[in-house]
C-alpha cells in the first residue's frame, strides 16, 4: 500500500515515513498542499495523511480537491488545532479520521492500521475472506491479525506479507532475496540485520517458543521455511 504524506514540518515528516515504511508501506512525501495533490495525482495513494496547516494550500483545500476526484480514498488529517469545530469541518469534507498533535508512534500506526483493515477488506476478489493456517496459527491477512486460540494478536502490512510468503511456499525454503522484493520492494537495498532483525520480532509475535520456532524456521545461510 501507498500513503501520501503531506506536512510541512520536515521532522514530523520524515519520521512518519521511517514508521510506516517501517510497517511496510510506501510513503510519497509533499511539503504543501500544492505538491499534495500534484503528488496524489501522479502517485494514486491508497491512503492520505494530509497536514491541516500547511502553506499555499491548506489541508482543508487540498481534502476538497480529493474528494473531488475520489470519494473512496481515505484521508486521515493531521493538525495540532485542537477545538471541536477543527475536527468537524474536516470530518464533514469527507476525512476518515482526525489525529491531534503531538501524537504517539502506537496511535499513529493503531489508526493507519485500522483503516488498512477497512482497505484490505473492500478489495474485489478471492482473496477477501481468506484466512491461512500455520499450525495452530490463524493468519487473517484483511484484518492484519492472527488468533491462536483466544490470542489475538495484530501484525503490520510486512508482517503479514512474510507469513503469507512462507504459507504459498511451505515446505520449500524462501530466499533472502525474494524475502526482500516480495515484503520490502525491489528498490530496497538489501540488509542482512534488517530482515533478521525483522523475524526475530515476528517470531515474539507468532511463535509459541521463539527460541524453538515452528512456523518460522531458519534455513541457515538461505532464508526461512515453514513447514506445514
Amino acid at each position: 500500500m501507498k500513503i501520501l504524506i503531506a506536512e510541512d514540518d520536515q521532522y514530523i515528516r520524515e519520521g512518519l515515513r521511517d514508521l510506516l515504511e517501517a510497517e511496510g508501506y510506501q510513503t510519497v512525501l509533499a511539503v504543501d498542499g500544492a505538491e499534495a495533490v500534484a503528488k496524489y495525482h501522479a502517485a494514486s495513494p491508497h491512503l492520505v495523511l494530509l497536514d491541516i496547516m500547511m502553506p499555499g494550500k491548506d489541508g482543508y483545500t487540498v481534502c476538497r480537491e480529493i474528494r473531488g476526484h475520489s470519494s473512496q480514498v481515505p484521508v486521515i488529517f493531521l493538525s495540532a488545532k485542537s477545538e471541536e469545530i477543527d475536527r468537524v469541518i474536516g470530518l464533514e469534507l469527507g476525512a476518515d479520521d482526525y489525529i491531534m498533535k503531538p501524537f504517539g508512534t502506537r496511535e499513529v500506526v493503531a489508526r493507519i492500521r485500522a483503516v488498512t483493515r477497512r482497505c484490505l477488506a473492500n478489495q474485489p476478489g478471492e482473496g477477501k475472506a481468506r484466512v491461512l493456517k500455520l499450525g495452530d496459527l490463524e493468519v487473517y491477512p484483511e484484518e492484519l491479525r492472527a488468533r491462536r486460540e483466544e490470542l489475538r494478536i495484530d501484525l503490520s502490512l510486512r508482517d503479514v506479507s512474510i507469513l503469507v510468503l512462507l504459507h504459498d511456499n511451505r515446505g520449500k525454503v524462501v530466499d533472502r532475496n525474494t524475502l526482500f522484493d516480495h515484503c520490502w520492494g525491489q528498490n530496497y537495498l538489501p540488509n542482512s540485520r534488517t530482515l533478521d532483525q525483522h523475524i526475530s520480532k515476528l517470531r515474539k509475535l507468532v511463535e509459541k517458543d521463539p527460541q524453538n520456532p515452528e512456523i518460522i524456521r531458519t534455513v541457515h545461510g538461505v532464508g526461512y521455511r515453514y513447514d506445514s
